[in-house]
Parts: C-alpha cells; structure tokens; sequence
C-alpha cells in the first residue's frame, strides 16, 4: 500500500534493551541519525532498560513492548507492525533478527525487513556463543532467508555471510558502523576522572568492550604482565561475566595495583584520548568500533588478526601492529613496540575517515530508503 503523498518514511528498530553492548549504542546511534534525516522511527524495545536509553533522540519514538525478553515480544511485535504499517523494520543480533523476521510473517503486513549483522558467522558455532543464544545462531540461515537485506558491518563479514553462509551476494551491502561521531572530539577532551590518566603519570594500556571470553581480556593481562616495563599500567573498560576470573588473574600474576578493571565507562573517548597505546585483544570481531574510535581519538593501537575487521581498520597493518589471536608473546612484544616508539597521534584520525558517522549514516538512510520502496510497490499478480 503506498503511503499517504508527504509521509515521511516509517522505520522499525526492533531491539531486546538497551543495555551496554556495541550493537545496542550502534542501533541507537542510527536510529538517531535516521530521524534527524526525516524518517519517522520507532525504537521498539522487548524491555526499555539499560544505559543506553538515555542516548535516544526526543525525535524517536520509545515502544515498550513490555514483554521483559525478546523471547516473549514475537506476538507483540507482530501487533505493532499491524498498527504502525512502518515502511521498513531494522534489527540486529541473532534472536531478535530471529524474532523480527517471525512477527513480520505472523503480522501479515508488508514491511521489508533488514538485518544488521556485526559479526562473523563463525559467532554461530558452540563455544562463543550462551546457551540462551545457540538456538537463534543455529536458526540463521533461516533469518537471512525470511530477511529482505542483510547490512554487513566489514567486507569481511559480508565475504564470511556469503562463503560460510551461503547469503545471496546481491541480498549483503557492506555500511560500516557509524562510529566516529561529531561529539567524539568533545567527549574526548572530558577528564576521565580517573587518576593514572593525569597529566605526567606513566604510561597506560588500554583496552575495551564487554568482559567476555570473545573479547580475550585474559590474553591482554598475560602480555601486560610480560612487559619489561614496571611503570606502565593496564586499565580495561567494560563489564560482564569474566569479571571475576580476570580480576583473580590480575592478583595470580602479581599485578594488583598496575592493573584496574573500573567497570563500564559512559565516555571511553576520555580514556582514549589519553591512553598510551589502545589494544584490541579479541578472538572475534565483525567492525571493532573501539579499535576505530581509539584511532579517531588519535590513540596507538595494537590489534589482533581475527576474523574479521581489525586488518580493514589497521590496513594490513601500516596504521598499527596485527598479532595472531592468542599469543601473548606477540602482543606483549607489539605493545613494547608501540611505547617504546610511537606513532604520530596527530595522523591517526586521518586513517578512519571512512567511519565517519555523517557519511555513514548518509548511506544507511539511502539503503533503508531504497528498501522502503521496495514494500510500497505494487504486488504483482499471482
């Protein structure tokens, strides 16, 4: 059905929370851009909580399906896609996709449907993924059949969805994650409040993200402690369930006082700007936006080789040093490197333009107004 002459385009974002992970801050991120370029949006939420919340535009809606898990929000969801007629819905992650592309089919409505996928599909095999989740990875290649388009974060995560996968080539665009916002300059400039980043402390590393077994915390601390260097310290942003097994390897590899584990940061910008060199220690990635706002906020970076992201960012390597994941050796022995000489802060920045969040999110709103159209077409006859 067309829309009414001067209707600004309807768009779903359809997520579990807000709650502190990359994907959910990304989703925000466009759902905000995409209203300011005139879209009429919809943050649908299984359960509105998390820090994130309060980052959302006043010209963005907030539905709370008041379901509490994505779990229970198929019906829900089903019905607010009945009612609203959005012209185009966007999702992330493998259970809600999974559950967008369910309650898109039980609405009986047409709205094309897009899932952004931020990662490999090497997330889907056991060993990476929750039990809560496993099914929903396994359940993927059926999401990306009943989507209508797939947004790959990387060319690497679109190489991987179309060889692993099997996603038709032509259903896959690559649009980067919107990462390097306007304010990132300004919210690095903030004081962290942190005393070791003081002006004329020691060196500090510094790493970032969700404090679970893909991020690889636990390598970072090895190799940090390999360092032949007494003063330096090691300061690791974020949360989650390998809190406590890292915070026993600090104190097993006497490093109690040079390590600090302070939590989630609503602003890692701060810490970036200041950090002596920022260390992306994960097993797998699909777009590792800190590894690219470390860069923007003119940081050293060392990164592991992993699937995928970290070589498109660092450029095989010419913007910073690619280690193999795991070895502790190789990165204690690359960030000896980067402290001892370090690159020129000042240029940094220049090396990921290309995840400029204005020109990025100019595309995003170009492909999801392309895929808009699609739905407003007529139906061919049987």
């Amino acid at each position: 059905m067309p829309p009414e002459p001067g209707r600004p385009t309807r768009l779903t974002v359809f997520l579990a929370d807000l709650q502190g992970g990359g994907a959910e801050r990304m989703m925000v991120v466009i759902a905000n851009g995409m209203a300011a370029r005139g879209m009429d949006v919809d943050l649908v939420l299984a359960d509105v909580s998390g820090p994130y919340v309060k980052e959302v535009a006043d010209a963005v809606r907030v539905v709370d399906l008041g379901t509490g898990s994505v779990s229970r929000a198929l019906l829900p969801l089903a019905r607010h896609l009945r009612r609203r007629r959005p012209d185009v819905m966007l999702t992330t992650l493998a259970h809600t996709s999974f559950v967008a592309v369910l309650a898109r089919a039980a609405a009986g409505v047409r709205v094309p449907t897009v899932v952004r996928e931020a990662n490999t599909p090497q997330a889907a095999y056991p060993g990476w993924v929750s039990g809560r989740t496993l099914l929903a990875h396994r359940l993927a290649p059926l999401t990306y059949r009943g989507a209508d388009g797939v947004i790959a974060v990387s060319d690497g995560v679109k190489d991987a969805l179309v060889t692993v996968l099997g996603v038709p080539e032509g259903k896959v665009a690559t649009l980067y994650n919107p990462v390097v916002a306007p304010e990132l300059k300004r919210l690095a400039r903030e004081d962290p409040c942190h005393p070791w980043f003081a002006a004329g402390e020691p060196p500090v590393v510094l790493g970032v993200g969700s404090l679970t077994p893909r991020k690889d915390f636990a390598t970072l601390v090895r190799a940090f402690a390999r360092l032949e260097r007494p003063d330096a310290r090691l300061v690791i942003l974020g949360e989650g369930e390998e809190r406590a097994a890292l915070q026993a390897l600090v104190a097993e590899l006497g490093l109690t006082g040079r390590v600090d584990l302070p939590g989630f940061a609503q602003n890692p910008f701060a810490f970036m700007s200041r950090a002596a060199v920022f260390v992306l220690s994960s097993t797998l990635e699909g777009l590792p936006g800190a590894l690219v706002q470390a860069l923007a906020c003119g940081c050293p970076a060392v990164a592991t080789d992993c699937p995928s992201g970290p070589r498109e960012v660092l450029r095989d390597g010419a913007v910073g040093p690619l280690v193999p994941v795991g070895d502790v050796d190789a990165m204690a022995a690359a960030i000896a490197r980067v402290l001892d000489d370090p690159p020129d802060r000042a240029a940094l920045p220049a090396a990921v333009e290309r995840y400029d969040a204005g020109s990025v999110l100019d595309a995003t709103c170009a492909y999801l107004e392309g895929m808009a159209s699609r739905g407003r077409r007529p139906r061919r006859p049987a």
